[in-house]
């Protein structure tokens, strides 16, 4: 972990003009470690509004299992991409970097500060590193991959996407399969190979400092586990079943996360409530555990306790 050095962001705190093009703080960390509390503090402070890098949060039917804001939370400071589309509505990294990039010129425009604030690491690379400019593609491709993917299995499409996209197979874990699908969807919906847009790329008009927020893993486990159990008795299942009653489609990308498909099987008779908790809770701390390996990618990120983070970052007491 990076050592607790001041970061350029503590001349917000002592009202030093704000650079056009940054750095602009992001405050992430895994799952349950508590950004949203920290979070609402810092803007508080630093006259902020944040822009939710959360992939879920930003529909509008998705509250109880995204552990979205409450709503006397999001009245105290302006949030951005939050409860901002329909369930079935498609959203994207890059589409997020691309909004997200006009939200803060235009908060700039009115002398608030831009705060990134969410977990969710492929919104953050987008963000921070860009992301190839790919014209949108038939969901019906992604569909007909994932049936192949699952009677073929992963290696019979990773030698594919080798034959016809042998720069963008030679970056990929075949394990990884949503990466995998990802090239050839884009190699068959726009006639071109996922490696030229990404030599197309250009970089990112504004720079960012990050700072993780980190809890014993122990500490951090117990809290997922209690965070399960506080969206179950506050009605997650009566949020799904809803869900499903309207019509929503169990298959929708929104929907295939933790939190959502878990009560899905349930409420399908596929598993009994028991291991539908067992799952929602082991799940999550997988998830929170593969969201840490990638902000350890990164030397730059500073890792901060969440306890004292205002100290040690921002000097505040």
């Amino acid at each position: 972990m990076k050592s607790l050095e001041r970061s350029p962001l503590e001349a917000i705190s002592n009202d030093a003009p704000l650079p056009p093009t940054g750095p602009f703080l992001i405050l992430t960390g895994p799952t349950a470690v508590g950004k949203t509390a920290v979070s609402l503090d810092l803007a508080d402070r630093l006259g902020a509004e944040i822009i939710s890098a959360d992939s879920r949060q930003v529909y509008r039917e998705l509250t109880i299992g995204t552990a979205k804001p409450e709503t006397d939370e999001l009245a105290r400071i302006p949030h951005h991409f939050i409860d901002e589309l329909d369930l079935g509505e498609p959203f994207s990294a890059g589409r997020f970097a691309e909004q997200a990039y006009a939200r803060i010129r235009d908060i700039l425009s009115r002398g608030r500060v831009p705060f990134v604030v969410g977990g969710s690491t492929l919104y953050l690379h987008a963000l921070q590193f860009g992301l190839a400019d790919v014209p949108p593609v038939d969901p019906e491709i992604r569909r007909s991959l994932e049936n192949r993917l699952a009677e073929e299995g992963a290696g019979a499409l990773f030698d594919e996407l080798h034959r016809l996209d042998p720069a963008s197979a030679a970056t990929l874990d075949p394990t990884k399969t949503s990466r995998l699908v990802r090239a050839l969807e884009v190699y068959y919906g726009t006639g071109r190979p996922l490696s030229a847009y990404h030599a197309e790329q250009q970089p990112p008009p504004f720079t960012f400092d990050v700072t993780v927020l980190h809890r014993d893993r122990a500490e951090l486990y117990a809290r997922i586990n209690q965070r399960v159990d506080l969206m179950l008795n506050r009605g997650l299942l009566d949020e799904v079943r809803g869900l499903l009653e309207r019509g929503a489609d169990p298959s929708l990308y929104a929907l295939r996360t933790i939190g959502y498909q878990e009560p899905i099987a349930f409420l399908k008779g596929e598993i009994d409530h028991a291991e539908m908790v067992r799952l929602i809770k082991r799940n999550s701390r997988r998830y929170a555990k593969r969201q840490v390996t990638w902000m350890r990618r990164y030397p730059q990120f500073r890792w901060r306790p969440v306890d004292t983070v205002l100290e040690d970052f921002f000097g505040l007491q």
